[in-house]
């Protein structure tokens, strides 16, 4: 019988912006953008009796860059989060993972606000191979990033068929 875990409480890792992050933060394209992240986030999702799914949020800015090569040594996958209002912040997270052939997915976040763009046109901005999915979701609704991680495992999954 499998031990029952405790439910993993999420930490709170956004933080008002300050005059602190004048120039550390970069907010061109989200000009009313008023918090930060401050920390990696981490969730786990039980798939069953023998699997859990471990999540781990990494902010785009570089300086949390030094903890992605650990993180990403036993991925199966990642998920690069977009913003079309700021395409360009995501160039180094999908260099990074192209150079480390790590599987990834690009979800496009569709919330209020930004002017919503077909999926061509996206993986044409981003320069992505035909091979890598381009999805779009809301980060903040369960059922889409529900959706947008089973997709990334299938992706993942179909890869590794693939090679073997």
């Amino acid at each position: 019988m499998r031990e029952v875990v405790p439910q993993v409480i999420p930490l709170h890792t956004e933080e008002t912006l300050t005059h602190s992050s004048i120039g550390i933060d970069d907010t061109s394209g989200v000009e009313l953008k008023d918090t930060t992240t401050v920390a990696m986030d981490f969730g786990r999702i039980t798939i069953n009796d023998s699997l859990d799914l471990f999540l781990f949020g990494t902010p785009g800015q570089d300086r949390f860059w030094f903890m992605w090569d650990e993180l990403s040594a036993r991925a199966l996958c990642a998920v690069v989060l977009v913003d079309t209002r700021r395409l360009t912040v995501s160039f180094p997270s999908i260099d990074y993972f192209e150079r480390r052939g790590l599987p990834f997915v690009v979800a496009v976040n569709s919330f209020a606000g930004p002017r919503a763009y077909p999926v061509e046109t996206v993986r044409a901005a981003l320069d992505l191979n035909k091979d890598v999915p381009v999805l779009i979701c809301d980060a903040r609704q369960r059922r889409s990033v529900k959706e947008l991680l089973i997709n990334a495992l299938e992706h993942a999954l179909a890869i590794e068929e693939r090679s073997s």
